[in-house]
């Protein structure tokens, strides 16, 4: 009787007892072929390996490991590799697989659901490791169309219960913002992995549901049958970024020094950017100095930070030490460098790095760029030279560029360049509420009440409503969230009681309200309640009556600071001797003994 082996993956038949040494000759040659192809260490190799193997009797098995070393080797080529799969006759799932997860690997998603229709076409029936790169394609593309066929294939299949299937189902639909779909399959599931808690906690932090994201991490560690992975912290620490939540970002700097023993560039990049961004700059500057290893990102991470920090000097250092170490900029550390310069002041330094940037290391300048040498020169009151630099720009000024103007205009009065710079971003973005509010803030200063009467009217007319005021400020890791004018918060009669106090101290420092920023024409005690009442005066409030007398009080708007509040926090900062970090639209302030870090200069 005749024994055969099964290959599994081609369905090989091999008889071993009729020619013996038939099967010993095969299997020193895939042997052979197998270590040439490992060896392979680019196209070259491998097309003088591949030419060696064409020298043998065609072996469905070789094949397949040529189509996987040229499709999945890091020096791959999927031209090449097409040419193979086409030159191979009948070819099964495995090979149709190892293309499109070659395909995805490649960048190429389109290639890789064409040829799962074409697959589907010639009855080539898929198996559990079709799907999760074929999801990967789909959720490239934000394909959800797609994605939805696909997840009824593979239900049709078998497959909708499989863990690898269902977990790549939440990446598409956390990518493609299915948020409920997402939950849905989570839920659905009979077992979860580390990847199934990766991938929902990572989408809603994509998705911008932060407040979620951190509450599901919170829930899976409650579990405790579960450490999470290094892409789950990087998730989370985003959320922590976005929210200026930095309580909820040292917790989660604790969870990794207690369970990772050595944190990638990845995550320690990230968690400088979370110190950065959370207002604790000398932290984020603490972590970058003790990096064994630093790249590109953990740079452009500092230095952009030290900008909106307000540390222009600083932040062209570290970008001279990044030079020094050999690194090439690019267009991003760049933007993070010309805005240091904007926010500090520095025209000549930016303008000679500009040129720096264009001509020593070959950069062509983009839309940002420009944006940034407008900023520096408008920000520093040469408001007509920004206007030439615009004029002579070679690419279309965008709406960043103009509102950039426009604000600027406000701030050095410059009524004429305000009204025309009003007018291109109303061309460019006619539903914008904050431009309208700009130029009216920009008339209120001026004591134009007539012209502000007519920007409001047409708001009026076509339907806008501007913008709230918010800020809010992390008390005992809780956010509390603050509007102007609120009386909704629990503690509302210890808030205003409290901002009648510092209103009384205020006054033996001299401080007057800067009526001018009132955009209404009413009488100046009417102002005064306005002004009075302001989201960040009452998020500071809140602070001074909840945390101790050394805790440092962080606030995070979502508009520029007035020039009201400004004046405000710095005497508050010297009256109660506490240090107030403001994060506005654009900066970071940090107040303490009644200076700013900006030098007035925002």
């Amino acid at each position: 009787m005749i024994r055969t082996t099964v290959h599994q993956q081609h369905n090989l038949l091999i008889p071993q007892e009729k020619h013996p040494s038939r099967s010993l000759e095969l299997k020193s040659c895939d042997i052979e072929c197998f270590s040439l192809l490992q060896s392979c260490k680019c196209m070259k190799d491998f097309k003088q390996v591949h030419a060696h193997i064409l020298k043998l009797e065609t072996d469905a098995r070789r094949e397949g490991h040529l189509l996987t070393v040229c499709a999945m080797s890091e020096w791959s080529s999927m031209d090449y590799a097409c040419s193979i799969f086409r030159n191979i006759n009948d070819p099964g799932v495995f090979e149709f697989n190892t293309m499109i997860r070659g395909y995805v690997k490649d960048s190429n998603p389109v290639g890789a659901i064409l040829l799962y229709q074409e697959m589907h076409q010639k009855g080539v029936k898929p198996d559990n490791f079709t799907y999760p790169f074929l999801l990967k394609a789909c959720s490239y593309l934000s394909a959800i169309k797609e994605g939805l066929q696909v997840h009824g294939h593979a239900y049709k299949f078998g497959f909708g219960s499989d863990l690898f299937v269902q977990n790549s189902l939440i990446n598409l639909y956390g990518k493609c913002g299915e948020m409920q779909s997402c939950f849905k399959v989570f839920e659905n599931m009979d077992q979860v992995n580390i990847a199934s808690w990766s991938s929902l906690i990572g989408s809603h932090a994509k998705m911008g549901f932060w407040n979620e994201s951190l509450r599901l991490f919170s829930e899976m560690n409650k579990e405790g049958s579960w450490r999470a992975d290094e892409s789950t912290l990087v998730s989370v620490l985003s959320c922590c970024t976005n929210l200026g939540s930095l309580d909820s970002g040292r917790s989660i700097h604790g969870f990794l020094l207690r369970n990772v023993s050595e944190l990638n560039v990845i995550v320690q990049t990230s968690l400088i950017d979370m110190y950065v961004k959370c207002g604790s700059i000398e932290k984020g500057l603490f972590l970058f100095e003790n990096m064994q290893r630093r790249n590109q990102l953990s740079y452009t991470v500092i230095v952009s930070g030290l900008s909106v920090h307000g540390r222009a000097e600083e932040a062209l250092k570290i970008f001279g030490d990044m030079l020094n170490e050999g690194l090439t900029p690019d267009e991003i550390v760049y933007v993070g460098v010309l805005s240091a310069c904007s926010h500090g002041g520095l025209v000549d330094e930016g303008l000679k790095l500009f040129k720096k940037m264009r001509f020593e290391h070959q950069i062509v300048p983009t839309v940002q760029h420009y944006g940034c040498l407008v900023d520096l020169l408008a920000r520093a009151g040469k408001v007509d030279e920004a206007v030439e630099f615009i004029k002579k720009m070679p690419k279309k000024p965008n709406d960043v560029i103009w509102r950039s103007l426009l604000s600027s205009c406000k701030v050095h009065g410059h009524l004429e360049t305000a009204e025309i710079a009003s007018e291109k971003l109303s061309e460019l973005d006619p539903n914008n509420t904050s431009d309208s509010v700009l130029l009216s803030n920009t008339y209120a200063k001026a004591h134009r009440w007539e012209y502000l009467a007519k920007v409001r009217k047409g708001m009026a007319d076509k339907g806008l409503s501007q913008i709230p005021g918010f800020s809010t400020v992390e008390v005992k890791r809780k956010l509390q969230k603050f509007v102007s004018q609120d009386k909704s918060h629990p503690k509302s009669n210890d808030i205003y009681e409290m901002i009648h106090q510092m209103e009384w101290q205020l006054k033996f420092e001299g401080y007057l309200p800067d009526l001018s920023e009132v955009l209404f024409d009413v009488d100046e005690e009417e102002k005064r309640d306005r002004l009075r009442a302001h989201s960040q005066k009452l998020a500071i409030a809140y602070a001074l009556l909840y945390t101790s007398q050394e805790s440092t009080i962080r606030v995070v708007k979502n508009l520029r600071m007035s020039s009201d509040c400004h004046t405000y926090t710095k005497l508050i900062s010297k009256i109660f001797d506490r240090t107030i970090i403001v994060r506005d639209r654009n900066r970071f302030h940090h107040f303490k003994d009644g200076i700013c870090s900006c030098k007035d200069y925002w």
